[in-house]
């Protein structure tokens, strides 16, 4: 049997997702085979694999980290929210179904094999896999039929090592009191504990590793200092997305309730020249902006109808005759076309609602979704993109006369005649530096390069440095068997 080890959290974002990617950069560079593994994940922010599935956007990252491609067994049920109240289901890269989350609670044990068995397969013929919980184990109200946390690493047999989130405050009483509300079952699984984003003198913390170490009896196996460049690296959770300020060029995007795929904005605020500004609701969109960019949507209606209730459409007309740029991605591309139908009601009701009206487009919701992983040519400059396609839409009308991509021999997306106006359906293109750079100038926005790809790898680099100096990864494998 591959051997593994589970990184849990006591709350929610606490940092388990980048952990396992610098552990996993960590490990690989001692010369191990590694592989990372996520038994349920819940984001908007989704990668497209090389077997032609989708994954959360964390798992991806760490598949790079291990210098591996993206594979849907690292992730095999992906939760998507689509209201307060419902997600569409992923199982093993393909859409399962869209459930309510008292109805999935009902389900997800069901979901217990596929994911035992994407396990079993992604850890063959590796040396290590390491594993990341979602939420926190001391949620035991959800522990029947849990596929997440402990209910995995009991199936599975995978130890856990627990991880307190000290910047939030209370970190003795997050650890502690998961110990505390666990069954005696799981809470044998717990081997050992860090405690994350540290600010300040580590030292003035040992006292208080030793009494979570007296109350609990794990390994204390570190404390991890905040990572400041951790801003770097691509971002899963929605709390994650912030502003980055700084740069000459303003560029500015709305924050939609269902925003998706937002990763598409990181190789903007890693450029030295910009400045990403994400606007809350309640706040007007700036009228200094260069660029607004629209993010795409896990529910594209429902956000557009968020979007006016901002009174951002008036600010992006206004935006529009100051001869300011716009560009929409995905769901953002479909609200700025005349039209949106949802005969079948995908995303809600059957409904049409009208669009922002800003290019001659519309479009149609349909049940299949489009995923693919897609190699793109920049049709002003033959500058060459890859990215992926995961939308259920598809948008005809006139201006997709003025396509400016060629995306595997396709015309794609849509421009004004002026070029003011543009949307496509491709993610990640703003990961190809020549285009990125292109494409600002076209805008009028000239940056100088940055090597956006480099600059990541090189953070997974200094990330594994930190882990190396803080963590205790000795023990980890020791704990692993």
């Amino acid at each position: 049997m591959t051997k593994a080890i589970m990184i849990q959290g006591a709350g929610s974002n606490v940092g388990k997702s980048m952990l396992v990617a610098g552990l996993a950069r960590a490990l690989v560079r001692r010369g191990l085979s590694v592989a990372p593994f996520k038994p349920q994940n819940m984001s908007n922010n989704a990668a497209v694999t090389a077997d032609g599935g989708e994954i959360g956007r964390a798992q991806a990252l760490q598949a790079l980290a291990c210098g591996l491609d993206p594979l849907v067994d690292m992730n095999p049920v992906l939760l998507k929210p689509e209201s307060e109240v419902g997600a569409q289901v992923i199982v093993q890269g393909k859409r399962f179904a869209t459930l309510k989350a008292r109805d999935y609670g009902k389900q997800k044990a069901k979901l217990m094999p596929a994911v035992l068995e994407s396990f079993e397969r992604i850890g063959r013929g590796r040396d290590l896999v390491i594993v990341e919980g979602a939420g926190s184990p001391a949620e035991v109200n959800l522990r029947a039929g849990d596929i997440a946390n402990m209910g995995f690493a009991s199936a599975a047999n995978v130890p856990v090592v627990l991880i307190g989130d000290i910047d939030r405050g209370g970190v003795i009483a997050q650890l502690v009191g998961t110990d505390a509300v666990l069954p005696q079952a799981d809470r044998d699984l717990i081997k050992g504990f860090a405690i994350n984003k540290f600010r300040g003198d580590p030292t003035l913390f040992h006292d208080g590793m030793k009494i979570v170490a007296d109350k609990t009896g794990w390994a204390p196996m570190g404390i991890v200092p905040w990572f400041a460049d951790a801003w770097r690296l691509p971002a899963e959770d929605v709390m994650d997305i912030s502003s980055k300020t700084g740069g000459r060029i303003k560029i500015v995007v709305p924050r939609l309730n269902r925003i998706a795929n937002f990763d598409d904005l990181d190789p903007l605020s890693a450029t030295p020249d910009v400045t990403v500004e994400i606007i809350e609701a309640g706040r007007a969109l700036p009228g200094d902006a260069d660029l607004i960019i629209l993010p795409g949507s896990k529910s594209t209606i429902a956000d557009l109808a968020h979007f006016r209730a901002q009174g951002w459409d008036v600010d992006l007309q206004a935006h529009v005759r100051r001869g300011g740029h716009v560009l929409g991605i995905c769901g953002g591309y479909q609200m700025l076309g005349q039209e949106i139908h949802d005969p079948d009601g995908i995303e809600g009701p059957p409904s049409s609602v009208s669009g922002l009206g800003l290019l001659q487009v519309s479009t149609v919701m349909v049940p299949q979704k489009r995923l693919a992983l897609s190699n793109a040519t920049y049709l002003p400059t033959g500058d060459s993109v890859s990215g992926f396609e995961i939308h259920l839409g598809k948008t005809d009308g006139p201006d997709t006369g003025n396509a400016w991509l060629s995306l595997d021999g396709r015309a794609e997306g849509a421009a004004t005649a002026n070029g003011q106006i543009k949307g496509c359906y491709l993610h990640g293109l703003f990961s190809a530096d020549s285009f990125r750079g292109s494409y600002l100038a076209s805008v009028g926005l000239p940056v100088s390069h940055h090597d956006y790809g480099s600059g990541v790898q090189d953070t997974l680099d200094a990330l594994a440095d930190h882990l190396e100096t803080h963590f205790d990864i000795e023990t980890l494998l020791a704990i692993a068997g």
